[in-house]
């Protein structure tokens, strides 16, 4: 089976017998109970963060008015047949992407900064960010699915060095983070995301090869662990703190067999495993957007983040007939020719991102109500007009119905507030609570 074939085969693996059953009742009640990652109905509540790289021309984003008479620009034109599931939000800043005393870096900045809302310690070796707000969601509501989060991106990231100006490039290349000093690194190859889904192999095999395969990581769990504490005893106190740190992260693996040995046989779709990564850039984006929308049907994971590219990405899209770099184009010094181009690129990431809520809006939910219907999508960038590398009025939008905690169908204009209000208001949809200040918050937004 063919690339294309496993594109149209994840579009019909809706209609899967498996899928009428996504989640076991008893945890649709146990989950209902505690409110936690649901909507009113009970079915599970979803969040995804979409990021895509270098800004948008403003002049063709924005729509014409505000309210719900309003109709798209240019770019989000892709989006009018969802207009009843979708809201452009204007006025959202990241005041902490901007350079302040820190110079150069915008796009470093606008990456790291996008889901984290705090500043970045401008170093190549030095990283220090803050938890993104995906993982404080994921903290609160990870523990009913498979996979408490899922990090997709289009693009092999790079983990050491120094990348934008002198920022290390684990901002640039990473939305989500654990931590301030620990990224949740993307994987970007659709066969490995679908085989950690689903397991290797080919349908009607995947679940053994699972089975074996987390009783093979136990035993090799099982034999560090005894190692590592004969071991502790030799070592001096600090590299007594990295063995700590190690076998922090062992404990996590166990964890994450142990739940999923919770949640029984995994789901097994009727789908041969994609081949890897393909060469178009568009077919890999339409790939990993069917495995966002699968991984959701099957409720492996209720939060998820994709980078459809890191910001100052300088890509070519000559299957649009644009043969110059993304990155180089968005510095357009007011040239017409080149202003058009990039309203281009940004249509085609629009158009995009309209087939997948489009998909998510045809899939049914456990409560008859569209997947999209009980899900919050923020697509957007970190940088607002890379032409002049601003970080306020960013492009933004926010799309589903969150499970009737939205209010979709309009574009709303804050005026002038921090993007963190947006998160804080959709970490308390989601149920968490304690939650006060988030990044550089000042309160919550109340009109969404």
């Amino acid at each position: 089976m063919n690339r294309r074939h496993f594109l149209r085969g994840v579009g019909a693996c809706i209609a899967l017998p498996s899928l009428a059953s996504l989640v076991p009742s008893r945890l649709l009640a146990a989950d209902a109970l505690t409110g936690l990652a649901t909507t009113s109905t009970g079915a599970p509540l979803r969040t995804a963060f979409v990021y895509f790289p270098n800004g948008a021309i403003p002049a063709s984003w924005w729509p014409d008015v505000a309210g719900t008479a309003f109709q798209f620009g240019p770019t989000l034109a892709p989006l009018a047949s969802l207009r009843d599931q979708v809201q452009v939000l204007g006025g959202l800043d990241h005041a902490n992407a901007n350079p302040g005393d820190d110079g150069g870096g915008d796009h470093a900045r606008g990456n790291g900064v996008f889901l984290t809302g705090v500043r970045l310690n401008k170093s190549a070796t030095d990283v220090r960010a803050g938890v993104s707000i995906d993982q404080v969601i994921a903290r609160q509501v990870g523990h009913l699915t498979r996979f408490p989060s899922l990090e997709l991106s289009c693009e092999n990231g790079r983990r050491s060095g120094a990348c934008d100006s002198g920022y290390a490039c684990a901002y640039q290349f990473n939305l989500s983070w654990r931590n301030a000093t620990t990224p949740m690194p993307p994987e970007s190859n659709p066969r490995l995301l679908f085989e950690r889904l689903f397991g290797a192999g080919p349908h009607g095999l995947r679940t053994e090869n699972v089975r074996r395969r987390m009783e093979a990581r136990r035993s090799v769990l099982d034999f560090v662990m005894e190692d590592t504490r004969r071991l502790q005893g030799r070592l001096d106190r600090q590299d007594r703190d990295k063995i700590d740190q190690y076998l922090t992260g062992i404990r996590e693996v166990e964890t994450r067999i142990q739940q999923s040995e919770r949640f029984g046989p995994q789901v097994d779709p009727r789908l041969e495993t994609p081949s890897g990564v393909p060469e178009s850039h568009g077919e890999h984006v339409r790939m990993m957007y069917d495995l966002l929308v699968l991984a959701f049907q099957t409720d492996s994971t209720r939060v998820a983040t994709f980078a459809l590219a890191h910001d100052g990405d300088n890509r070519s899209f000559g299957e649009i007939g644009i043969p110059e770099g993304h990155h180089d184009l968005s510095h357009h010094q007011g040239n017409q020719e080149r202003i058009a181009k990039i309203a281009r690129i940004d249509r085609w990431y629009a158009d995009q991102f309209a087939r997948f809520l489009q998909r998510l809006e045809d899939s049914r939910d456990v409560d008859g109500n569209s997947i999209l219907q009980n899900t919050r999508i923020v697509y957007g960038s970190g940088n607002a007009d890379a032409n002049r590398h601003t970080h306020d009025n960013l492009p933004l939008v926010l799309a589903g119905g969150g499970g009737g905690m939205l209010t979709p169908g309009r574009y709303v204009r804050f005026g002038s507030k921090p993007m963190s209000n947006l998160y804080l208001s959709l970490a308390e949809q989601a149920g968490v609570t304690g939650l006060e200040r988030f990044g550089d918050s000042t309160g919550r937004l109340t009109n969404l």
